[in-house]
C-alpha cells in the first residue's frame, strides 16, 4: 500500500525507471585489473568454502539449520523512517511496500516483486537527516509486530539498512585559466571531482565537508542457503550475516541488501531544493555463491583501494563494463590483456638484454635514446602532479631509471667535480662518434628538432588559451605530456633516417622490436572497443605507420655481413672461423 503525501515526507507509487545522472570516466589498461580482482575473489571463495576453523562435528545435535523451508511462503513488509530502531507497526505513513505469498528459495516470476515510486523528502531529510529501511518478513498468516496477539518468534524476522549514505564532498576542481579569463574561471568552480572517502581526512586542504546522498535502488535478497552450520565454527565470510534465533539455535533466512551494482554516479545528492527522489524497490532470491562471490569482489576492491593499486571510481568503472558491455567482448578483452602482458613482458626482457650485451653503437641513434628519458620522466612528472595510485607511479618510475641506465649504455656518463656542485657530463661513444652514425643522427634530430619545437610552441598556445590548469608548473607539464603523446612519433624517425643513410638495419633489437609490434597490434584492438582519449587512440596508429616502415626497411635493405650486430660480432667473424676450423683440421692430418 501507499500512503498519502504528508508535509513531512511521504511516497507515490509511480512507474518508470531511474534515469542516470553522472560523469563519463576514462577507461583504459582495465583488463589486468578485472582478471587479478576476479582471481581473487574466486580463491577467497574456494578458501572460505572449503576450509573451516574447526572441523565439523559429527553429531547433528550440535548443528544448526534454516528455520524455514524451501518453498514456504512469507509476507513482507517495508517501512521508511527516520529512527534506527523500529517498531512504530501501525502507522500507515511509514509503511511503504507490502506483498504476499512470496515463495522462499523458489526461482520464478512468482518469486521476484518490484515497484517504483516518489518519495518527497522531509526538511530534515534535507539537511543531512538519516533515512533508513526497515524490512519485516513472516510466514503468511503472521503478523512482523511482537506485539500483535498472534506474533510468532520463529516466524518473523526482519533487518535494518540506510537509503542515505554519507560521502565526502566532491571536491572543487582548482584549475583555471591562467590568462585570467572569467567564463574559464567560473567553470573551475562547477567541475568536480571524486573523493577517495578512505583517504578525505588526509588531506591537507582542511576538514572535508560530508554529505548525504540518497539510494534510488534498493534490493532486497533472501539468500537461498538450507546449510547446516556447526554451532561453534561458522564459517568467518558468513558468520556476521547470519540472524540466529536465540531459543532453538538455528538461523532464519538471511537478508542481503544489494548495492553491488549500485554505482555512485547514480546517488542523488540530498539539499534543500530536492522536492521529490525516485525510489526503485525490488525484492527476490540469491543463490549462496552469487552473494559470496559478490561479498568477496567488494572485499577484493577494498583491499586494492588500501594498497594504492586502485583509485577511486575505477571499481564503478568495472563494474559498468560489466553492466554496459558485451559479454563475448569482455572475454575477448580479458584473453587480449593477458597476451599483451606476456608480450610486455617479453619487449622488456630482450630490451635489456639487447643493451646489457650490446657492445658498440654503430647504426644506433643515441639521441633517440636521450630524448626517450625525457619523455619517460615527463610522463612521470604528469602523473605525480595528477595525484595517481601509486603503484602506476612505481611503474613509471621504473621505466625512468630503465631509460637512464641505457643512456649509460649509449654514452659514457662522468661526474665533473669542476665547479661547487658537481655534474653529470654525457660523452659519446667512440664507436658512435668515429663514423657516419654520429653525423647522420646530427642531422636528422637538426631538421626534426625544428619540427618538434613548432608543434610543443603551438600546442602549448592553444592549451593556454582554451583549456584549463592548476599552475604554470601544470601547464607545462601538461603541454609536454600532450606533446608526447601526439608527437612520439618523431622521436623515433632518427633511427630511420639512420637506417636509410647506412642502407642496414642489421644493427637493431628485431625481437624486442617484434613483441613491440605485436602489442602495437593488440592496443590498435583496444583503441576500437575501450573508450578512451582521442590523443591516445591517435598515438597508437601512429606506431603502426612507424613499424610498418622498420618493417619496410628490413625488406629493402640486404643482410650486410661486414656489420657488428647488437652482440659486437659480425656475419664474416662467423665465416671466418668457420673456414678456420677446416684448415686446422688439415694442418692436424699432415703433422700426424
Amino acid at each position: 500500500m501507499a500512503p498519502p503525501e504528508g508535509p513531512g515526507g511521504g511516497a507515490v507509487a509511480a512507474g518508470g525507471g531511474q534515469q542516470g545522472q553522472g560523469q563519463q570516466r576514462q577507461q583504459g589498461g582495465m583488463g589486468q585489473t578485472i582478471t587479478g580482482i576476479i582471481r581473487m575473489a574466486v580463491f577467497w571463495y574456494f578458501i572460505s568454502k572449503f576450509i573451516s576453523p574447526k572441523k565439523a562435528p559429527t553429531d547433528p545435535s550440535i548443528l544448526i539449520s534454516n528455520l524455514f523451508q524451501k518453498g514456504d511462503y512469507v509476507d513482507m513488509w517495508f517501512y521508511l523512517s527516520e529512527q534506527e530502531r523500529f517498531n512504530d507497526f501501525n502507522n500507515e505513513g511509514a509503511l511503504i511496500w507490502h506483498e504476499t505469498n512470496i515463495p522462499y528459495a523458489i526461482w520464478g516470476p512468482e518469486s521476484t516483486r518490484s515497484l517504483s515510486l516518489k518519495y518527497y523528502p522531509s526538511e530534515a531529510l534535507k539537511h543531512n537527516g538519516t533515512l533508513y529501511a526497515h524490512v519485516f518478513f513472516a510466514r503468511s498468516g503472521y503478523p512482523p509486530d511482537p506485539s500483535d496477539p498472534e506474533y510468532q518468534p520463529l516466524a518473523a524476522f526482519g533487518r535494518t539498512h540506510p537509503v542515505v549514505v554519507y560521502l565526502p564532498k566532491s571536491k572543487t576542481d582548482k584549475r583555471k585559466s591562467l590568462l585570467g579569463n572569467s567564463e574559464d574561471s567560473k567553470k573551475g568552480e562547477v567541475v568536480s571531482q571524486v573523493v577517495d572517502d578512505s583517504q578525505a581526512d588526509s588531506k591537507d586542504d582542511g576538514p572535508v565537508e560530508w554529505i548525504s546522498y540518497w539510494k534510488p535502488n534498493v534490493t532486497i535478497n533472501l539468500v537461498d542457503d538450507f546449510t547446516k552450520y556447526p554451532h561453534n565454527a561458522v564459517p568467518p565470510n558468513i558468520a556476521p550475516y547470519l540472524n540466529v534465533e536465540p531459543t532453538s539455535g538455528n538461523y532464519f533466512p538471511t537478508i542481503f541488501f544489494n548495492e553491488f551494482w549500485l554505482l555512485r554516479d547514480k546517488l542523488i545528492a540530498l539539499n534543500e531544493t530536492v522536492a521529490e527522489l525516485t525510489l526503485n524497490l525490488e525484492v527476490g532470491p540469491i543463490s549462496m555463491t552469487k552473494w559470496q562471490i559478490f561479498m568477496q569482489i567488494d572485499q577484493s576492491f577494498q583491499v586494492h583501494r588500501s594498497y594504492g593499486s586502485m583509485i577511486e571510481g575505477e571499481a564503478d568503472e568495472l563494474k559498468r563494463v560489466f553492466l554496459e558491455g558485451n559479454p563475448y567482448l569482455l572475454v575477448i578483452t580479458m584473453v587480449v590483456s593477458m597476451l599483451h602482458s606476456v608480450f610486455d613482458f617479453l619487449a622488456f626482457k630482450n630490451d635489456i638484454q639487447f643493451w646489457n650485451k650490446n657492445k658498440s653503437m654503430e647504426g644506433l641513434s643515441a639521441k633517440s635514446v636521450v630524448v626517450s628519458f625525457i619523455s619517460q620522466l615527463i610522463v612521470f612528472l604528469y602523473l605525480l602532479d595528477n595525484d595517481t595510485s601509486w603503484m602506476i607511479l612505481g611503474s613509471s618510475g621504473v621505466g625512468c631509471c630503465i631509460e637512464f641506465w641505457k643512456i649509460g649504455k649509449a654514452m659514457h656518463i662522468e661526474i665533473d667535480r669542476s665547479g661547487r656542485i658537481p655534474m653529470l657530463r654525457f660523452r659519446d661513444r667512440d664507436s658512435y662518434a668515429g663514423n657516419k652514425t654520429k653525423e647522420y643522427d646530427d642531422l636528422a634530430m637538426k631538421y626534426l628538432s625544428y619540427v618538434l619545437f613548432l608543434l610543443v610552441a603551438c600546442s602549448a598556445v592553444y592549451s593556454l588559451k582554451y583549456e584549463r590548469h592548476k599552475s604554470w608548473y601544470s601547464w607545462i607539464l601538461s603541454s609536454l605530456t600532450s606533446c608526447v603523446y601526439m608527437f612520439g612519433f618523431i622521436m623515433m624517425c632518427p633511427q630511420l633516417f639512420i637506417n636509410y643513410k647506412l642502407k642496414s638495419v642489421a644493427h637493431l633489437p628485431w625481437r624486442q622490436m617484434t613483441y613491440k609490434f605485436l602489442n602495437t597490434i593488440i592496443d590498435d584492438l583496444f583503441a576500437f572497443v575501450i573508450k578512451m582519449p582521442m590523443l591516445h587512440r591517435l598515438s597508437v596508429f601512429r606506431d603502426d605507420l612507424i613499424f610498418l616502415i622498420y618493417i619496410y626497411q628490413r625488406w629493402v635493405y640486404p643482410v650486410d655481413r661486414s656489420r657488428v650486430n647488437e652482440f659486437g660480432f659480425g656475419g664474416e667473424d662467423d665465416q671466418a672461423s668457420a673456414g678456420e676450423v677446416p684448415a686446422i683440421k688439415e694442418e692436424e692430418k699432415k703433422t700426424n
